[in-house]
């Protein structure tokens, strides 16, 4: 197996742990690649960004910068840094400078779903376990779906609410995998996002956990994410 000289970061969601990266993590390491995968507390953006840059430093090799859901927001904040070479949005958040996770949920499309989240408590939020499947995770195996209902991460609401200062979709290459039966962020809104990103889109039928059910689908788009990175260094 060849060192591929880059190295791919993952940043998970929230109401999610890393963990649901396996997939991806074995596709990517199995091509060569350092993968590295990224807890983050979900407390607030600013933590968030920080525990990515240290990740980001901690690469051996330039960085493509990989996000789902809210962990959209954490790329497009960190990935100014110099050492990321390549952003990829998988079903992601990706706000412009001013904007939030709670900005951008703000006004949903007509007939969008609406995603079950349960009043905060505490300053955190959670998704109604009973309706968590049919909401993130339609087609993961229903045993894994229900584990990820009943290990839900609290997704703090410093976290929803933490403004981009500085997109780095502005200045990086972007890619951007849509989730075609997404029930958390409306495909539509996908699409606005990517295309205000200037992103390449490739799209897919999945929920929004499809990073879980179809990771070599995943894999494929940051690997096209990866060889456009080295092509313009």
């Amino acid at each position: 197996m060849t060192d591929k000289n880059l190295s791919i970061v993952l940043v998970h969601g929230g109401f999610v742990d890393g963990s649901g990266w396996q997939g991806v993590h074995q596709a990517l390491t199995a091509d060569g690649y350092e993968v590295i995968v990224v807890q983050n507390p979900t407390v607030s953006l600013a933590d968030d960004v920080a525990v990515t840059k240290r990740a980001i430093a901690a690469a051996k090799h330039p960085v493509v910068l990989v996000g789902h859901s809210y962990g959209g927001v954490v790329i497009t904040e960190a990935g100014t840094d110099p050492k990321v070479r390549a952003l990829a949005y998988i079903a992601a958040f990706a706000p412009d400078a001013g904007e939030s996770v709670e900005t951008l949920i703000a006004n949903p499309p007509p007939g969008a779903a609406v995603p079950p989240i349960l009043p905060p408590q505490d300053g955190f939020l959670f998704l109604d376990r009973a309706r968590f499947a049919a909401s993130f995770a339609g087609d993961v195996e229903p045993g894994l779906a229900r584990f990820m209902a009943d290990s839900q991460v609290p997704w703090g609401l410093e976290a929803l609410g933490g403004k981009v200062t500085v997109p780095a979709w502005k200045s990086k290459p972007s890619f951007y995998l849509v989730a075609t039966d997404d029930h958390m962020i409306p495909p539509p809104a996908q699409r606005m996002m990517a295309e205000r990103a200037g992103a390449e889109v490739v799209e897919t039928a999945g929920s929004h956990a499809f990073y879980v059910s179809k990771p070599a689908e995943v894999a494929r788009l940051i690997e096209q994410a990866a060889t456009a990175s080295v092509e313009v260094a």
